[in-house]
């Protein structure tokens, strides 16, 4: 069973997705009074004619999640146009330490998908009792889908034959390792001229803002939807894919305890490996800086 705390435009669109792929039963929770029930009827509702397998129920009791195989957060606030993600930490913050000292089945896999991912990713392991590798933010992974689909887009190609790489904050400041993405294999050079390629990239880090900017009121939702779908997917069926995701590092690159995405191995235990790409001294340096503000904003936050 797949717990999703949060029913609304990521929650119920996860849920969707979820039934959709039929990788497992989900219920839904949220603290709004029959919004979790109202959709997960509106979606059952569809089930005979989309043909799905697994189940959506809507709960009014957190109570009925705490012990899922997998729970995916997405409860908090979103951001307003004009908004940064480090914005909304201090508000989240309170939420994620709230559902941190609530899950507690040893075995459950928890997906954070609130913002600011990485942040909040960092808090939950800080707070849980649970293993950190059973933690996984969405981050990366999110980020190398929008770039495929901008690489594809621009040479009118398969975005099935794109493959892209993106580590680090999921933020502005996330790191697109460029060696790492190709087409079929071939380097994004032999396609585009250095400054087109840093132009995708920079299309790539304002990807999540303008989709705020354009829609006026609202986070982006059917993207982080489908990965954190994709992520579920993984863990239940033990497929071992890779995956860019926010993770609390071990001491890789010298940095530990804090949250940043690297490409990990995701099956039934969570993250059963991460994998350390050849990064240059640059890319390192902005991993580190990356840390050292995640674990300073945590650090004053904590002495507010």
């Amino acid at each position: 069973m797949i717990g999703i705390i949060g029913s609304g435009n990521v929650g119920a669109n996860t849920a969707f997705f979820l039934a959709e792929k039929g990788v497992d039963d989900v219920i839904l929770y949220d603290v709004m009074e029959g919004m979790a029930q109202g959709k997960a009827l509106d979606m059952m509702e569809a089930a005979p004619i989309r043909g799905y397998r697994t189940r959506i129920i809507g709960s009014k009791s957190l109570e009925e999640i705490l012990d899922c195989d997998i729970i995916i957060i997405t409860a908090g606030a979103v951001r307003k146009p004009g908004m940064k993600r480090d914005e909304l930490f201090l508000e989240n913050k309170k939420i994620i330490d709230a559902y941190a000292l609530k899950i507690k089945s040893p075995n459950t896999k928890v997906i954070i998908v609130s913002e600011p991912v990485d942040l909040l990713t960092s808090v939950f392991v800080k707070a849980s009792i649970l293993p950190s590798n059973q933690i996984i933010g969405l981050g990366g992974v999110l980020d190398a889908t929008r770039l495929r689909f901008l690489i594809a887009s621009e040479l009118n190609v398969s975005m099935e034959n794109v493959s892209a790489q993106v580590v680090g904050r999921h933020t502005d400041d996330m790191i697109i390792l460029r060696s790492y993405c190709s087409v079929s294999g071939i380097s994004l050079e032999s396609f585009f001229s250095l400054d087109q390629v840093e132009k995708l990239f920079e299309k790539t880090r304002q990807a999540g803002s303008l989709i705020v900017d354009l829609a006026g009121r609202a986070s982006s939702y059917y993207g982080p939807s489908a990965v954190v779908a994709e992520l579920a997917e993984a863990i239940c069926l033990d497929t071992g894919r890779l995956f860019s995701v926010s993770h609390v590092l071990p001491g890789i690159f010298g940095i530990k305890d804090v949250a940043l995405s690297l490409p990990c191995v995701v099956n039934k235990t969570g993250i059963s490996k991460v994998i350390q790409p050849k990064l240059s001294d640059q890319e390192i340096g902005l991993l580190r800086k990356s840390a050292d503000l995640i674990a300073r904003t945590i650090k004053e936050a904590d002495h507010a």
